[in-house]
């Protein structure tokens, strides 16, 4: 049996059911579980940690509902910094097409990393292209180094530029091929207990990339395994147009019909959902990875998340990928979603509160995770520490306001009852070294231009 008490916290904003709010109190873990929230907690256990948190505020581990982690490699790409969707997708194809599984392992790790960083304990990831003998356990195998909960998804594209398409055929692959591997990697390493690290989802990339058949195919193979099921939709205009076009309805429209909504199902995005599709979803369970700063980089517009909230339809956040955003810093992402609504909408639009909730609450109920996201007794032990006696945060009435003053960054996270930030700095890998790496394959790819 081992132990992790959490001592003295200035602040536990716990995002419970009551969303209770506790001042000088402890945490006390066992076994990768939260035992109890309170007062002058004891750590009783064969092997036990404590962790003090004075002059600081705990939250839950943020949760991020969209990635594209191997993207961590183009970031800032000249000829796509400025494009919209479809022109930046064509200006960075060719470069994905170089990957291997080299790549794909090592931006998984840079991503994850910078995900914990900024308070992240669970992460979704999209990947959508296997270049070279790539295969989505690349991503796996960096996860479990890292130590963050993971949850990625098998994506496909099938449909290439000689079929209509928007991706290079080189890049696309069989149906049957994709389904069978789907099956492959969910027998091998998808984990439904409450406890899991790792649950696998199946996520075609989207519907100009894919063809019906394959949309329909992917999700009856996901309810007959019970996973989840994931996809881009609604993103912007084009993507309207595109729906209209050459499926004659909108893409809430075309995802109903195709059984792409309920609660097993969260979609990226919906940028562009008009109000019957946030009924629609609202009345049917289904999730939304709200990603703020990609849809801003991109000029896909702004997100209804306070009607969609206000409807009941269940939002998290995406930092989406790092060749669209091109940060991967959660707590930022949160804090312009906080501050979009507010653009869109007015001032109390949305409170710091809420769009905590929704980086943290609100993602892990998107990921189908309820044992995440809170600080309750019998949750998960995935617990971001924030020391707020920096400059930040240096004289905020309110230091629980996160998103309003700072910090940006954690000064410890613990996944499943384990710390892997201390003091800021990640434990579990050496990344100064894999920093370099991931540099000196930026540059490769760059220079073969």
């Amino acid at each position: 049996m081992t132990t992790l008490l959490i001592r003295n916290a200035d602040y536990i904003l716990t995002m419970d059911e009551s969303r209770r709010e506790m001042a000088g109190a402890d945490i006390l873990v066992r076994d990768g579980a939260i035992v109890s929230i309170g007062h002058g907690l004891e750590a009783v256990g064969t092997e036990g940690e404590v962790i003090n948190a004075r002059g600081c505020v705990v939250t839950p581990g943020l949760v991020n509902t969209h990635h594209h982690l191997y993207q961590t490699l183009t970031r800032a790409v000249p000829g796509g910094q400025d494009a919209l969707l479809f022109g930046w997708l064509k200006t960075l194809y060719p470069i994905w097409a170089r990957f291997s599984p080299d790549h794909m392992f090592t931006s998984a790790q840079i991503g994850l990393a910078e995900l914990a960083l900024s308070g992240c304990t669970l992460s979704s990831d999209h990947l959508y292209l296997y270049p070279n003998g790539s295969r989505l356990e690349d991503t796996i195998h960096a996860a479990a180094e890292i130590g963050l909960r993971f949850q990625p998804t098998r994506g496909a594209m099938s449909i290439g530029e000689s079929d209509g398409g928007l991706p290079p055929d080189a890049l696309v692959e069989d149906e049957a091929a994709i389904l069978e591997d789907c099956i492959r990697v969910i027998d091998a390493f998808h984990d439904d207990q409450p406890s899991s690290m790792c649950r696998i989802g199946i996520a075609p990339c989207s519907p100009f990339s894919v063809s019906r058949d394959l949309m329909r195919n992917a999700a009856l193979l996901a309810r007959d395994k019970g996973v989840m099921l994931h996809t881009h939709l609604a993103e912007n205009d084009e993507d309207i147009a595109y729906s209209l076009e050459k499926f004659g309805c909108r893409p809430g429209q075309y995802a109903q019909d195709l059984g792409w909504v309920g609660p097993d199902v969260w979609h990226a995005h919906c940028v562009k959902l008009d109000p019957s599709e946030i009924t629609l979803f609202a009345q049917t369970g289904t999730g939304v990875a709200h990603c703020p700063c990609s849809n801003c980089r991109l000029g896909s517009g702004i997100a209804p998340v306070r009607a969609m909230r206000d409807a009941g339809v269940n939002v998290g956040l995406g930092v989406d990928g790092s060749a669209s955003n091109d940060a991967g810093n959660l707590v930022s992402e949160a804090r312009q979603s906080m501050l979009l609504q507010r653009v869109a909408q007015g001032a109390d639009a949305m409170s710091a509160r809420e769009a905590l909730e929704i980086a943290t609450r609100g993602g892990a109920d998107v990921l189908g995770r309820p044992e995440c996201g809170r600080i309750a007794a019998g949750a998960r032990a995935d617990i971001a520490i924030w020391d707020v006696s920096g400059i930040e945060s240096a004289g905020s009435w309110d230091p629980a306001a996160l998103l309003l003053a700072g910090p940006t960054t954690v000064r410890d996270l613990v996944v499943e009852g384990r710390r892997i930030v201390q003091d800021g700095q990640l434990l579990t890998i050496d990344l100064e070294a894999q920093i370099l790496r991931q540099n000196n394959m930026a540059r490769q790819l760059r220079d073969k231009i």
